[in-house]
């Protein structure tokens, strides 16, 4: 309804009735229409978020020649994909996608007029002047700013996430990257009035190339992300009651993350950290790592081995430089009881806290051959803020309490095969697990016991 409303506000105060360049202005709409629709064709999926395509710079030529309303026209059609024909978007996505773009081009288009000194068509003409260029850049980021707010709106809402914590995430990822597009904007209309349609020939490397770019720097950080994962999936498999832990604990830090507004940068930091937090488990030998009974204390000193022993295997791994303290410090308890430096509150580093708590969380829910019946999601809580203070920071219990995580079964595909289900009736608190079974823990401690 917005969209509409501000469509026809544009149609009625900026009508298409001219289009600088050698073409009708319905001819001329339907051209960077055509060529918006190859510029979205092939979007890049940013992490955790959006798509990011290039259709912005015909979408911003066509707002600088012909004003908001063919701005619009363009972009509501223009950003057509594959994915929204093949059915894969819900009909409400793929409304909200060509709605919400109608904002930022007529802005855009206003941007222009404003900058380069008249509000009707005329305004047009200056694209040849370096007002124009001034007028085109400030059109470009308006578009640009204006459709990753309106985006990140969208994901924040689908995902549950904090707005400015996705807004932040998107402007540090593709924010820079496509303001870069804006000069590209500018040249495509200066060219377009000199040479017409031969503009699409013209222009069709330099996008290219630019989403190509971007869409290598994406592709090398899923690489390096989905290698990580391959780590830690065999760190995991030594231990078949360990499977899939590391990739969990993963998940669960990042949805602490994303309700703490933590940012992209910090977000990374804990999908990578709760992926290897136990590599260091690598040199803890089988006859301590798969004991099924009671660890001695010599073998529970050998375990608690295993954080420094993850940060030594990274040190040399420069991309894990700020992952490695999060790994080491991942046993430190808030009240400096933990190992293996005993740092106290504030002394841990934030994201190691958060690691601690997912960690904790996973290691109580899941089956254990010490623990054949996991807790339940509502009791690991219970535990969780039990010990708040004490083994947790409050805030990241806290933080942890709002997850949807923290309110969900746990999938029955952690439930060994042909194991028949137990009755939660005997299952006895964490208190009482770690009394019998503090494996991995200090020899004083009587609380989480070690995954």
């Amino acid at each position: 309804m917005v969209a509409a409303a501000v469509f026809v506000a544009s149609w009625l105060a900026w009508p298409i009735d001219g289009f600088t360049g050698p073409m009708p202005p319905g001819v001329a709409v339907c051209f960077w229409v055509g060529v918006a629709l190859i510029a979205a064709g092939s979007p890049v999926h940013v992490p955790r978020g959006s798509l990011v395509s290039v259709s912005a710079a015909p979408v911003v030529a066509s707002a600088i020649l012909g004003g908001p309303t063919a701005a619009a026209i363009v972009a509501v059609i223009g950003t057509l994909e594959l994915r929204e024909l093949r059915g894969r978007i819900p009909w409400y996505g793929s409304v909200y996608n060509h709605s919400f773009i109608v904002v930022p081009a007529v802005l855009s288009g206003i941007t222009y007029a404003v900058v380069a000194g008249s509000l009707d068509n005329s305004a047009a003409s200056a694209v040849t002047t370096p007002a124009g260029l001034v007028a085109g850049v400030a059109a470009g980021v308006t578009y640009v700013l204006t459709s990753t707010a309106l985006s990140s709106l969208a994901v924040a809402l689908r995902e549950d996430r904090a707005y400015s914590a996705v807004l932040q995430s998107d402007v540090r990822s593709v924010g820079l990257t496509m303001v870069g597009l804006t000069p590209i904007a500018w040249l495509m209309a200066l060219a377009y009035v000199f040479i017409g349609p031969l503009v699409a020939f013209v222009f069709a490397l330099p996008l290219y190339t630019t989403r190509a770019a971007y869409k290598a720097v994406v592709d090398i950080r899923n690489m390096f992300t989905q290698t990580v994962r391959a780590l830690a999936s065999a760190i995991d498999a030594r231990d078949p009651s360990t499977r899939k832990h590391s990739d969990h604990v993963s998940g669960i830090a990042v949805e602490i993350g994303q309700v703490m507004s933590l940012s992209e940068p910090e977000l990374e930091q804990l999908e990578w950290a709760g992926l290897l937090h136990d590599i260091g488990k690598i040199g803890i030998r089988d006859a301590v790592l798969l004991k099924p009974e009671r660890l001695t204390r010599e073998e529970r000193m050998l375990m608690n081995e295993h954080p420094a022993k993850g940060e030594e295997i990274l040190r040399d791994v420069d991309q894990l430089a700020k992952v490695r303290p999060l790994i080491r410090h991942h046993h430190e308890w808030y009240n400096g009881s933990g190992y293996p430096d005993r740092l106290i509150g504030e002394e841990i580093p934030l994201l190691a806290r958060v690691l601690h708590v997912a960690d904790a969380f996973e290691a109580m829910t899941a089956s254990r051959p010490y623990r054949p019946v996991p807790l339940s999601p509502a009791e690991a809580l219970a535990e969780l803020q039990r010990y708040a203070g004490i083994q947790f920071d409050p805030q990241v219990v806290d933080a942890f309490s709002r997850t949807r995580i923290a309110g969900l079964d746990r999938a029955d595909d952690d439930q060994p095969q042909g194991e028949p289900e137990r009755t939660r009736a005997a299952v006895p608190t964490l208190g009482q697990v770690a009394a019998v079974r503090s494996r991995g823990a200090l020899p004083s401690s009587s609380a989480v016991a070690e995954p």
